[in-house]
């Protein structure tokens, strides 16, 4: 007979660390509310599925939420904290990212209208271009001091400071929001996809964008300069 003892112990630490139903509805509508704030990680998405396609916005989705985990283990083990606290870190973390925000407005402008349809060609220098635009997603997420500040606020207000599965619960939170934010956001990359066809024949407009999104991107890098640890 098998020993179902071991698959009872995982079952049981596993509902250690997912928190009550309160906690997680409260924190699932708190998640919703901030999918839809506007911020580098949407931005990015929503300008990639206007110039290139759904697939493209889908790309940075994945990279941004790659990201997201990454800022999740971090905070779980305590290590954003260390970022913040040291000013040379954090300086050269900020630094870094305004930077790769700055790079990709100038590139909105340089490169903007080269503007293709996600039904073109399915060649390598598609599967090229999806790369880039989850590489993009991945750092302008990873980069973003605020995201750190704001994932070491927002998660542990959720659990309590004295649980043993403190840790657990931070790591099934973090997952939780990237799986709740991921309808919106997936709409959003949706409903852009579908103005980019109409943006085709539309040059001028689209030029206009281009500007507005280098515009968007140059000030997010400038708030990530002035962002100050807490």
């Amino acid at each position: 007979m098998v020993n179902a003892r071991p698959a009872l112990q995982v079952s049981a630490a596993f509902m250690e660390i997912i928190p009550s139903l309160p906690v997680l509805l409260a924190f699932s509508a708190a998640t919703l509310l901030l999918a839809l704030t506007p911020g580098p990680d949407m931005t990015l998405s929503i300008n990639k599925a206007l110039r290139e396609g759904r697939a493209a916005g889908l790309a940075v989705l994945i990279g941004t939420n790659c990201g997201i985990c990454v800022h999740t283990m971090l905070v779980a083990f305590g290590v954003s904290a260390l970022i913040v606290a040291s000013p040379t870190a954090f300086l050269v973390l900020k630094t870094g990212g305004a930077g790769y925000l700055f790079w990709i407005a100038v590139m909105a402008i340089r490169k903007g209208n080269n503007f293709v349809l996600e039904a073109e060609a399915r060649t390598e220098r598609k599967r090229g271009r999806l790369k880039a635009a989850m590489a993009n997603g991945f750092w302008v997420n990873l980069l973003n001091p605020k995201i750190i500040i704001f994932f070491m606020t927002f998660l542990p207000q959720f659990v309590d400071a004295g649980d043993p599965n403190v840790t657990g619960k931070l790591i099934f939170l973090g997952f939780t929001f990237i799986a709740v934010a991921l309808l919106p956001t997936i709409g959003i990359v949706l409903a852009a996809d579908r103005l980019s066809g109409w943006l085709m024949t539309h040059k001028r407009i689209l030029r206009g964008i281009d500007y507005l999104f280098a515009g968007v991107f140059s000030l997010f890098a400038v708030k990530i300069l002035l962002t100050q640890a807490r």
